[in-house]
């Protein structure tokens, strides 16, 4: 049995071929979509985060709304990049969307991808310490984020405070408690998702990956994902963690499935490079008629590791046929995977 959810970029673009034309129908169209997945019975309503980028960006207000237009699904993230973010104010956004969705937040955080401007953290008021690289801030970030989540008390304070205190230490509010337990790392390499391990968090794998041996894809991830394990119960952690993998993946149903994903082209991974040094693996996609579909997933080893799988849909082609992506996926393949 799985958990699977969708996993939208939130793409917009003015152009006449796009069903999702401004950040407003992004936006209001990643809220329907999530009102749709629930009433399917999907277990999860993922959403990436860039900036400087026709995508979806901010994830708080949107979390948040779609908190308030559910009740059962599990709202996250996929990734927040910790570069561009202030922990404090974080804590704060987290706690009011989870106390809203009623303790269902996934929340997704990472390193973050390469991005569309150059150093772009740098407009949003941060630098790294010296020493350090905006990797490292990435990580202090996380690091401080984790801290504040855990509810301990650390303002002192005021001796003439407008409204009247609790005993001790102030923390920040709102809290949700459990929270903490459903942060996920979004990792790219072996040594990150020991990292995360040790740290708690739970693991999130995308289609992408640095090529660390030169094995397709998903054996890389599946060997990532164990080695996450082992890091974790080497940490001694009480609770077992959660893990998820992306995947593009579509069921050629009908002429409508056939025209947009019928042609080929995904079948292999592919290498490049993310600079100048950093060799990467980027993963197929799957898109055939449901039996062989069937067959071709049966033997990704990632997918047969994970918990938790995210279908990353093609948002622009609009919530309608979105929907339709889905649902052929939860009828017509989950069940002969025994992910349902």
């Amino acid at each position: 049995m799985k958990k699977i959810g969708f996993l939208s970029f939130g793409h917009w673009t003015p152009s006449p071929q796009s069903q999702t034309q401004s950040a407003a129908d992004a936006l209001l169209q990643s809220i329907d979509l999530a009102v749709e997945a629930e009433r399917l019975g999907m277990d999860g309503a993922y959403f990436r985060v860039h900036h400087f980028a026709r995508q979806l960006a901010s994830p708080f207000p949107l979390l948040a709304a779609v908190g308030a237009k559910t009740r059962r699904i599990e709202i996250g993230t996929a990734v927040i990049d910790m570069r561009y973010e202030n922990p404090h104010y974080m804590a704060e956004d987290a706690g009011a969307a989870d106390l809203i969705a009623a303790g269902r937040l996934q929340l997704g955080i990472s390193r973050g991808s390469p991005e569309q401007v150059i150093d772009g953290w740098r407009y949003f008021g941060y630098r790294p310490v010296e020493g350090e690289n905006d990797e490292g801030m990435g990580r202090r970030h996380t690091e401080e984020f984790l801290e504040l989540l855990g509810g301990k008390g650390f303002a002192r304070p005021n001796p003439r405070p407008m409204f009247s205190n609790p005993p001790g230490l102030l923390r920040l509010e709102p809290y949700s408690e459990g929270l903490r337990d459903r942060i996920w790392w979004g990792s790219a390499s072996n040594g990150t998702a020991a990292w995360a391990a040790k740290l708690g968090m739970n693991l999130q794998t995308s289609t992408l990956k640095f090529d660390e041996t030169g094995e397709p894809l998903h054996i890389q991830q599946a060997a990532q994902i164990r080695s996450f394990r082992a890091a974790w119960k080497k940490a001694g952690h009480a609770r077992t963690p959660r893990i998820s993998v992306s995947r593009s993946i579509f069921a050629l149903i009908d002429d409508r499935d056939r025209g947009y994903f019928g042609r080929g082209g995904q079948e292999e991974d592919k290498i490049g490079f993310l600079d100048e040094t950093t060799r990467a693996i980027f993963g197929r996609g799957y898109a055939a008629e449901p039996d062989v579909l069937i067959e071709q997933l049966r033997k990704d080893e990632a997918i047969a590791e994970a918990d938790t799988l995210l279908l990353t849909v093609p948002n622009q082609l609009g919530v309608a046929y979105n929907v339709h992506v889905m649902e052929a996926i939860l009828t017509t393949i989950a069940p002969a995977l025994n992910w349902r």
